[in-house]
């Protein structure tokens, strides 16, 4: 695609991120290209929505971000908004969004503009409740941690206003997942768990989250959730510290809804999205979650060796018997093309020596 308007995202807090931003803006002015800071934020300041962040910026049709996952979180929230591309450049540390090392940010951004790039879709979130969410005057005082003033509650959508027994329609998407947890640590959420418009249980717990498979290896996966691979579609609803015996995860299929209905006895509850607290659900009040019509759009510069970050960021080449076993062989070569009965399969590509922007 050919770039007109940057929207760049950048971690404040670490030099090299400032640094690469730099970069980003000297290559956008030598392109003749707009390139506008977006989702900045000082001490004292409000946060604004994602709509206005992008009418700011003049309607980016890149979005870079400069820091590790959270930041990619940032921009993929404004990027979800316009159907914009978003590229992660990684100053992170144990990652799986972002794309480009910091060193190759110039070439990455070459490689946009020169359409020498694919789109990867990742599959969203989309939300709906039974109220507007709204946040109680005191919240930010007693939810800030250093990273910042509170984004604002997701607006209704415009075009549903009402919705009836189907619930009001937010303004807001999720890449990792959506989060309903207890506000006090003396009281539980009690919740009553729907999956495709069935009862499945209530429950008593810390939280209950609803992930994507991007986000399979965030929240979830500390939560004991399963690691699903991003190419796939599916929700995974995961409890978290439940009071039952039944404390497993439960993938559902992309048209497979999952609500959240606060029973009568639970306290309060946060709602959280990719980590951002949102809004705040009274007993009686719902939410529900679903895989939204339209995907993340992010830019790859070649294949995506999924498993291979996986096996590094978790360090699962460490394990004692896996040294003492000696060097695994691949299952099959990878020196030929795949056979006919293969074909159909997403391998390794033959050549893995090859970095695509040198």
């Amino acid at each position: 695609m050919s770039v007109a308007r940057v929207g760049l995202v950048v971690h404040e807090g670490r030099p090299e991120a400032l640094a690469a931003a730099r970069v980003v803006r000297d290559w956008c002015d030598t392109h003749d290209v707009r390139c506008t800071d977006i989702d900045v934020w000082r001490r004292g300041e409000q946060r604004h929505g994602a709509q206005e962040e992008l009418d700011a910026a003049g309607d980016p049709d890149l979005i870079v971000t400069l820091g590790g996952d959270g930041t990619f979180l940032r921009g993929a929230r404004l990027a979800a908004q316009n159907d914009a591309l978003v590229l992660g450049v990684d100053l992170g540390r144990v990652g799986f969004l972002t794309e480009v090392p910091v060193q190759d940010v110039r070439l990455a951004l070459d490689a946009v503009h020169e359409e020498r790039v694919t789109a990867e879709h990742r599959m969203l979130l989309a939300m709906r409740a039974s109220c507007p969410l709204e946040l109680p005057e005191d919240m930010e005082a007693l939810t800030r941690y250093g990273r910042g003033p509170l984004l604002p509650p997701p607006c209704v959508r415009p075009e549903c206003k009402t919705g009836g027994g189907w619930g009001i329609a937010l303004d807001a998407t999720a890449l990792n997942d959506v989060v309903l947890e207890k506000l006090t640590r003396d009281h539980q959420v009690s919740v009553g768990v729907y999956l495709a418009g069935r009862l499945l249980a209530a429950y008593s717990a810390d939280a209950l989250m609803v992930a994507t498979p991007t986000g399979s290896t965030a929240y979830s996966f500390a939560a004991g959730g399963p690691v699903i691979s991003p190419r796939a579609e599916a929700l995974v609803f995961t409890p978290v510290a439940p009071h039952m015996a039944f404390n497993r995860s439960v993938v559902a299929a992309p048209d497979e809804p999952i609500a959240l209905r606060l029973l009568e006895r639970s306290g309060l509850a946060a709602v959280s999205l990719d980590g951002q607290l949102r809004g705040v659900l009274r007993p009686g009040e719902w939410i529900g979650v679903y895989a939204a019509p339209r995907p993340l759009r992010a830019v790859r510069l070649g294949p995506t060796d999924f498993y291979g970050r996986l096996r590094e960021r978790m360090r699962l080449t460490d394990a004692p018997a896996a040294a003492a076993d000696g060097e695994a062989a691949p299952l099959w070569p990878l020196s030929t093309p795949a056979p006919p009965d293969l074909e159909h399969l997403s391998l390794p590509p033959l050549r893995t020596d090859a970095y695509p922007l040198r």
